[in-house]
């Protein structure tokens, strides 16, 4: 595994209206003194722009050498995190300042790296939206943007020379802490996680990414999207690993704010046993959503097995009570299948009676239900038992750093599988006329898992921390 220092720090995202003392008076000022290219509209929520007018800015950074806004605080490539600052980059590779010497200060110099980057600033728990201006006036710039474990924010941001624009997103930020007393009980390799440690953590990724500001906010009335998982749901902290909760976070406007509580090797079992659901419980609101999808380590042997039609039913039902209870909507998804085919090509089901079992508790419940189960049988039949293979984490030794031998995982999900079935959860909120649709990005395409992205032309920057290790669970 490479060094989880960079896991240790940054900063976090959503997308909303920006306030008319920062980045929203410079738009003005643009305007006003044509100095540079209007950057693009910033996204509001639905219902609550007015709202948002009202929220505190807690931080605001001005990234370059020249002149700074007043009331920012100058990030240079010398601005590296500590402890005592709160705030600062953190990089492997050489980070650049460039200075346009132009009449606004926000837009007129950035910092940019051929590598990947990132910037950690200390916020205690609770969710942030984060505006980021990207782009260089004399220059073209291409940004991708992750969040604490690789939360995908921004998927690919291209600005042609000249124009630098404003893009917002929402992000979460917690601790494993319940109340005074209590908190999760963390596995031993969590605790180097970006997700648990304190921090806002963003990644500057892609092949020219230029940051000339950001502005953080903690926000309140957001929906908030909670998940309750096993490793095909949560964030995995290390490439080449990936699971749709991370990818999730993609697809939405400010106003939904994703919370991702899945971990790797978790059954419905283990995730109360350890806390989680409680962590859960004592934070969801009313009108937020519990998605719940377990299966593949609930059907195995031990003491956390379940028995589909009964014990499994059972556990998913006091999941779906607690949440109502809070005024909390659950959403139930099946476990999408292994890569598992028989000599005609098709998918052969390794999950026994479980997906039925879930479809019958939300009929029984009155529960939405997404049919991942299904529509992963038909993404990947459609790509075949070879081309399938790009889904998941198959990879000859010596792909990534420290990899003697050969990854071949036919569970957890690369990059491109976890988008492609975060895709399916995307149409199976919209499916279920869910709220959750009234906030997803005007850029978001109906899926239809039969005819999935072109793998040959998908791609998103690998982040810079790598892992041969498998993730619990099977």
């Amino acid at each position: 595994m490479l060094s989880s220092t960079i896991c240790c720090f940054l900063l976090g995202c959503k997308t909303t209206k920006t306030d008319e003392t920062g980045i929203g008076q410079a738009n003005a000022q643009l305007e006003a003194n044509n100095a540079a290219p209007q950057p693009s509209e910033t996204p509001t929520t639905p219902d609550n722009a007015n709202a948002e007018t009202a929220q505190a800015i807690l931080k605001k950074f001005d990234f370059g050498s020249g002149e700074v806004q007043p009331g920012y605080q100058q990030i240079t490539p010398a601005t590296i995190y500590t402890k005592e600052r709160g705030y600062g980059i953190i990089s492997k590779s050489p980070v650049q300042a460039i200075n346009r010497e132009g009449a606004d200060a926000l837009r007129s110099d950035f910092v940019t790296s051929q590598a990947p980057f990132y910037f950690a600033v200390d916020l205690p728990e609770g969710n942030y939206e984060v505006t980021v201006l990207l782009g260089d006036l004399q220059g073209i710039s291409n940004t991708t943007v992750k969040a604490e474990s690789r939360r995908l924010m921004l998927e690919e941001v291209q600005t042609p020379s000249g124009k630098v624009e404003s893009h917002t997103f929402t992000v979460n930020v917690r601790t494993p802490r319940i109340g005074a007393e209590e908190s999760i009980r963390l596995k031993p390799r969590e605790n180097v996680y970006l997700n648990w440690d304190d921090k806002l953590t963003l990644e500057f990724n892609n092949s020219r990414p230029c940051v000339a500001a950001i502005e953080i906010r903690e926000v309140n009335d957001v929906i908030s999207m909670y998940l309750a998982g096993n490793s095909t749901v949560v964030d995995q902290e290390f490439e080449p690993w990936a699971a749709w909760g991370q990818m999730i976070p993609r697809f939405f406007k400010p106003g939904v704010v994703v919370t991702n509580y899945a971990e790797s090797g978790e059954s419905l079992k283990a995730f109360v046993g350890e806390k989680r659901l409680a962590k859960i419980l004592s934070v969801i609101k009313p009108n937020d959503y519990l998605f719940i999808e377990f299966a593949h380590n609930d059907q195995k042997p031990g003491s956390s097995h379940v028995e589909p039609f009964t014990t499994y039913k059972d556990m998913l039902k006091h999941y779906i009570s607690e949440a109502r209870k809070r005024g909390a909507i659950p959403v139930l998804v099946t476990s999408m299948h292994r890569r598992n085919f028989d000599e005609q090509g098709k998918i052969i089901n390794t999950l026994g009676d479980y997906p039925e079992a879930v479809r019958q508790t939300a009929k029984e419940e009155q529960v939405a239900l997404v049919d991942l189960n299904a529509m992963s049988k038909e993404f990947y039949e459609a790509m075949g038992p070879e081309k399938s293979k790009k889904a998941f984490v198959h990879y000859p030794a010596g792909t990534f750093p420290g990899q003697d031998t050969e990854l071949e995982d036919n569970t957890h999900f690369s990059t491109y599988g976890a988008y492609q079935l975060a895709r399916g959860i995307v149409e199976g909120i919209k499916k279920n006329n869910l709220k959750l649709a009234d906030y997803l990005r005007d850029d978001v395409k109906p899926f239809d898992p039969a005819n999935p992205d072109p793998v040959e032309k998908w791609q998103l920057p690998q982040s810079p921390d790598v892992t041969a290790v498998k993730p619990d669970g099977s």
